[in-house]
């Protein structure tokens, strides 16, 4: 019995994935449970379990292919019989991965025999026999090859499948893409190697171009699936949110010396190093208590303040910034959010967070600070309406009760949406927070 191995649910608001890697070929043994191939969203990886036990008889989505929920990735055979088994009975069937049950061809050939086993003809001449129409059929292309093609004018029937069945992926249309734009001088062959760079936004992270030109002082390297999200969101961000930034700063005086003070008995008791994202996790929700526009979104027409606070912490990953979320964290203690914190930390350096984990937040705080930035205006993060962004701590001269004196100084940022939030509210919501993290003992009178 055949069964189907089908893109799953990806989670809130996913629909798209890209195939990164099988871990099984064609006509391995799997079972139950046992890992077949992993998906990059544009959030997490995660891995594809075989449901039932079998041969992974067939193999449709490549990998670097775009994939949609319910699409199909392969086919499990119950029976146990690998693909090509009985080639020689079906080598006319154009679903065969074989050429014959002595030598199947390989994964990136294309069907290149008859029933006598015949290769007299090479796989190009039986393509280009069967006309222009197979070779533009959906099935003999993949849908980023398609829209490459298109956004570069070139025609599929003159590229050259090196997929399994000479299926055409993104990098044959990089490669014709290539080839014609070295046919010109070298002086015009590298605008040629920058178009096709900015015309193929959607490439796969599995090759590297090389300049077309053959200059290797340069190399075009494609985007992974989260920074194109990335990129796709924080240009809607400022597309369409009338975004504004304001600035303040924090002498961080007082919670250095309570940090210096209690951290040895604070990790000793908890297991967990004090650190300065729980005082500003718990500044930012007193402040909002105060200004719950802040905490809302916009629906449309309408304004959706929420009583709740999932405040979204943003942590450096390999292959870009990932935003995991602490839930109701109003009711987490200085130690709970140090302690989430640091296992989203290490989740994220492994690859290992969930979709969960990254799942809805009301407002988003980053620390650009742990990488040496002393000032930046951080960018929305949809559809939140506000995030803070924390920097640097510096030694500066500051005047305090008619004399200057050296403080721990931080400069902190606040980005807005200014359609529901005016100038006034996102000054005194930043004040706020600098109060309460300058009198930290106020903390336990607001949250």
């Amino acid at each position: 019995m055949a069964i189907d191995i089908t893109v799953p649910q990806l989670g809130e608001s996913i629909v798209e994935a890209t195939v990164v890697q099988w871990f099984k070929q064609e006509g391995d043994q799997v079972t139950t449970g046992e890992a077949l191939l992993e998906l990059e969203t544009e959030k997490v990886t995660l891995e594809v379990n075989a449901n039932d036990s079998g041969v992974l008889s067939r193999i449709e989505r490549a990998a670097g292919e775009d994939v949609r929920i319910g699409d199909l990735l392969g086919v499990l055979d119950e029976s146990g019989e690998a693909a090509g088994a009985d080639s020689a009975d079906s080598a006319g069937n154009t679903d065969s991965k074989g050429a014959s049950a002595d030598e199947p061809a390989s994964a990136d050939e294309p069907d290149s025999a008859d029933e006598s086993g015949s290769t007299d003809e090479p796989p190009e001449s039986a393509r280009e026999a069967s006309g222009p129409p197979e070779a533009v059929t959906d099935d003999r292309v993949t849908p980023v090859a398609r829209r490459m093609a298109d956004e570069a004018g070139i025609s599929l029937s003159e590229v050259e499948g090196t997929g399994m069945g000479g299926r055409i992926r993104r990098e044959d249309v990089e490669r014709a893409v290539a080839a014609r734009a070295a046919e010109p001088t070298a002086p015009d062959a590298e605008p040629a190697a920058c178009a096709a760079e900015l015309t193929a936004p959607d490439a796969e992270p599995t090759a590297h171009v090389a300049d077309p030109a053959g200059d290797d002082r340069e190399e075009i390297v494609p985007m992974s699936r989260r920074r194109r999200t990335i990129a796709s969101r924080l240009v809607e961000a400022q597309q369409t949110a009338a975004m504004l930034t304001t600035f303040n700063e924090i002498d961080m005086s007082t919670v250095m010396t309570i940090r210096r003070r209690n951290r040895e008995a604070f990790e000793e008791r908890h297991g967990v190093r004090l650190g300065f994202m729980s005082f500003f996790v718990k500044a930012v929700i007193g402040a909002l208590r105060d200004f719950p526009e802040l905490n809302g979104e916009i629906r449309g027409d309408a304004i959706v303040r929420k009583h709740y606070y999932d405040i979204g912490i943003a942590v450096g990953a390999e292959d870009g910034l990932v935003v995991p979320v602490l839930r109701d964290a109003d009711r987490m203690s200085f130690a709970e959010i140090e302690s989430n914190i640091r296992q989203y930390a290490a989740k994220a350096g492994e690859g290992k967070l969930s979709l969960e984990d990254l799942r809805g937040g009301t407002f988003t705080i980053t620390n650009g600070g742990v990488f040496g930035s002393m000032l930046s205006t951080p960018i929305l993060n949809p559809p939140q309406v506000g995030i803070l962004g924390l920097h640097r701590i510096d030694d500066r001269p500051v005047a305090v009760d008619g004399e200057v004196v050296i403080r721990p100084m931080m400069y902190v940022a606040l980005s807005y949406d200014h359609r529901i939030i005016d100038g006034r509210e996102a000054v005194q919501f930043l004040a706020r927070v600098k109060s309460l993290i300058e009198v930290p003992a106020a903390l336990l009178l607001e949250v």
